[in-house]
């Protein structure tokens, strides 16, 4: 029978006593060579947490370094200091200064050999190890140290992660610097005053530290329009539409062709010089030779609890847990089952908003165009298409963000259903997931807006209807301006509203801050919010989706880029302050790319040049203008452009269920107009599609295919021409490895020659036999290191 134990920590009960589990997992980390320190109860805040400080001192750190192969100086660098700016002047005023970056002499890097101390640049081994390299140390000792007695082997009973979700520790976290102004001045300190400040949003960021027509009245105004929904919809006046059509030609314009070829071909310079620059970062942080195959060896602590069949890894030579076949193939199906569902759900909230605009357009018609309302100020200038287009927007904008509540957490559930054996597969599976349920959520109603409405109308008389005649719900039909102007209205509203929401969630976290003169250092840090594995996913989430909205529909609205570069400016400032002065200090980890997402960007990129391209074809009127213009115009101009555009139908043959319950139009008058080609009434092909309709067809399939080809033929080539990393970068990687093993063999010849020379020395004095030099100069005495120091609770 098992005692009973109550231990109350942060006013959590247990009745596993964790005392046993907190000696012996502490007990293991001082016989790793640590250093713990304990703070008294009576010295916190509340008199009730216990804080324990973990020091590294230079032969714990050393040891460790050897095993990960961290990577540190042994030589200045020769090599010329080249920038990618070839006016470096002209940055300047965006530049921080170098008091406040403290640039660092540029060195060559070789792996750490503890028995090879004096190889290496060390001057001071207080600071030769740099704090993320120290905490990084300590958090993976932590990581692997068991929790069992001497003796026993439970391969479960090990790290702290185990330790902090069964109640042992509540937290475990590397300390911040002081932001208080201090002689020297903290990095921490620097990035507070210097990055997290809105009036910095000019300066660099220290990655190193973190148709006039329709307006006439005698053309616009003499066109009489057929309903466009029935009974509540009257006929109308078309050059009642001139507000929406002018502000729809502000995007709906020849020159938006040439932007939508531009932004292709930029999306992929953005690319190609992010991967220059990631080349770049990943020589100065000393991670080329860094392998990912060292993560995916690390089995995450859930496959091993989860999975209790085990067998012999041919790599390791050991037993380990694995996940049988039908296992996986049930928890895959299920998974699969799981995402169709909740797509499925998206598609239909989308018919749902369909359904939403169909049922209100008519009584937005009724209320806007009925004579004896008084809201003729408000009539001029908001249709029924644009009133409807708007609200449903706004509701299309709140269903998005509640299905992402529940997204985030679906995501999460099935990726760990399926049980990924590594932290880098589990991180790549939830990428996906998580992209796959954001895409379709942010995006299907725009690709409705931009390629499905207005597509299916039907004409007067044979009008197609969303679930059958028995629903009287007419398929939409655009604004008279065109569906480009509804498209922009759409990505104004989701993609603003998602930013201005997200912004207005990071600024009103609750401030989390002590005075630093009353508590200590790992008090402060304690009650500030704890930076998950996940915390930057989140980061990189909203930047694709972004990407994705300035990429995927910028032909319909060329003002995206600028909105999004205005957020990210206001972004940066809010993430900035977040992280220096609302999370706890994350433990540093290596990766050498941004991993799924990079395959992500690419993708979307892609598929940026097909929907511009369709956009441009199908959405715009910009290829029935060209048409009309080149092949069917007798003075080349454009007059006459909009009777060509519209067809005839008779008044006399639209059934009652379509015709509007009061007729506010003049009786002499016997035709209405609607945007379609087809033949007129009386002719033998009455109400057939013209040949110019056929032309016009042939002309946008003619330009998609012109247009995707042009672009990627552009696209490939600029990817080919630019090198993915730069010339001076390939040249330091080169020299930096000929140094290694020319020093290296430089070393060993020295150190043979000191060996042989004591073996003669020895053997000439009294022929006893030479003790070999062990080559660690290793002192003594222990180095504490104050900096990197954990504290768990």
């Amino acid at each position: 029978m098992k005692l009973r134990v109550c231990v109350r920590l942060k006013c959590l009960w247990f009745y596993v006593c964790p005392q046993e589990r907190r000696r012996e997992f502490e007990a293991n980390l001082e016989k790793e060579g640590l250093e713990l320190e304990t703070e008294d109860k009576s010295d916190s805040k509340d008199h009730k947490t216990y804080f324990l400080k973990i020091h590294a001192p230079w032969n714990v750190l050393a040891k460790y370094a050897d095993i990960l192969k961290i990577k540190v100086p042994f030589k200045e660098s020769d090599f010329p200091h080249g920038r990618e700016v070839p006016l470096e002047f002209l940055s300047c005023p965006f530049r921080l200064p170098d008091s406040i970056i403290h640039p660092q002499p540029d060195y060559f890097t070789s792996p750490f050999d503890k028995n090879k101390v004096e190889f290496f640049l060390i001057s001071d081994k207080s600071t030769f190890f740099p704090p993320s390299t120290r905490n990084r140390i300590v958090y993976y000792i932590l990581a692997h140290c068991p929790y069992y007695s001497e003796g026993r082997k439970d391969r479960e009973k090990t790290g702290i992660k185990r330790l902090l979700s069964n109640g042992t520790y509540t937290a475990a976290f590397p300390l911040h610097d002081v932001t208080r102004n201090s002689e020297p001045e903290s990095e921490r300190y620097n990035l507070y005053k210097h990055w997290a400040r809105f009036l910095c949003f000019y300066k660099e960021q220290p990655l190193n530290l973190i148709s006039k027509e329709i307006c006439d009245a005698e053309v616009g105004g003499s066109i009489l329009m057929c309903p466009l929904c029935d009974k509540k919809c009257p006929f109308w006046k078309l050059n009642s539409t001139c507000l929406s059509s002018w502000q729809s030609h502000l995007f709906d314009n020849e020159g938006t062709v040439f932007f939508a070829i531009f932004m292709g071909i930029w999306v992929t310079l953005f690319l190609e010089f992010w991967k220059r620059r990631q080349a770049r970062l990943e020589y100065e942080w000393d991670l080329v030779d860094f392998e990912e195959e060292q993560q995916q060896l690390q089995i995450r602590p859930e496959f091993e609890i989860k999975c209790t069949n085990r067998r012999l890894n041919k790599i390791t030579q050991e037993m380990e847990p694995y996940l049988t076949i039908h296992s996986r193939c049930a928890r895959y199906s299920l998974s699969a089952a799981t995402v169709l569902f909740w797509i499925s759900l998206i598609v239909a909230c989308i018919i749902g908003v369909i359904a939403y605009r169909l049922a209100v357009y008519a009584a937005f018609a009724s209320i806007i165009k009925d004579p004896m309302r008084r809201i003729q100020l408000v009539g001029r200038f908001i249709t029924p298409q644009l009133a409807t287009s708007v609200t449903a927007s706004c509701i299309n904008f709140v269903i998005i963000m509640i299905l992402n509540f529940f997204y985030e957490r679906v995501a999460i559930w099935i990726t760990d259903l399926e049980i990924p054996k590594t932290h880098l597969e589990y991180e790549n599976r939830l990428t996906m997931k998580m992209f796959l349920f954001q895409f379709v959520n942010y995006y299907s109603s725009c690709f409705y807006v931009a390629f499905f409405k207005g597509k299916f109308v039907g004409y007067p008389g044979d009008y197609s209807y969303m679930f059958g005649k028995w629903s009287k719900l007419r398929n939409e039909e655009c604004d008279p301006g065109g569906c480009l102007i509804e498209l922009t209205t759409q990505l104004v509203i989701v993609m603003a509203g998602k930013q201005l929401w997200g912004n207005i969630q990071e600024a009103l976290l609750p401030g989390r801050h002590n005075p630093e003169n009353q508590y200590s250092r790992w008090e402060q840090d304690y009650i500030l919010l704890n930076f998950t594995q996940l915390g930057l996913f989140y980061e990189y989430l909203e930047m694709v989706i972004q990407f994705g909205f300035i990429t995927l529909f910028v032909a319909s609205f060329p003002l995206a880029p600028l909105l999004a570069l205005c957020n990210n400016i206001l972004e940066i400032r809010v993430d900035a302050w977040k992280f220096t002065t609302q999370f706890r200090r994350p433990v540093a980890s290596k990766a050498r790319n941004i991993g799924a997402w990079k395959e992500i960007l690419n993708a979307v990129a892609i598929l940026s040049v097909v929907t511009n391209a369709f956009i441009m074809a199908f959405t715009s009127d910009m290829i029935p203008r060209m048409v009309y213009l080149y092949a069917i115009s007798r003075d080349k101009s454009m007059k006459g452009y909009i009777s060509n555009s519209l067809s005839v139908y008779n008044i006399s043959q639209i059934p009652k269920t379509n015709m509007p319950e009061e007729n506010w139009y003049d009786n002499s008058t016997v035709t209405c107009r609607y945007r379609d080609y087809r033949y007129p009434p009386g002719h033998m092909r009455e109400y057939d599609h013209t040949m110019q309709f056929w032309h016009i067809l042939a002309a946008k399939m003619a330009f998609i295919i012109i247009m995707e080809h042009v672009v990627f033929v552009v696209k490939f080539f600029v990817a080919w021409l630019i090198p993915d990393v730069p010339s001076d970068v390939k040249a330091r990687i080169k020299r930096e490895r000929f140094l290694i093993q020319e020093y290296l063999h430089n070393y060993e010849v020295e150190r043979l020659k000191l060996q042989l020379s004591a073996s003669f020395i020895t053997d000439a004095s009294d022929n006893r036999v030479p003790p070999l030099l062990c080559g660690d100069t290793e002192t003594t005495g222990r180095v504490f290191v104050a900096v990197s120091s954990f504290v768990m609770l």
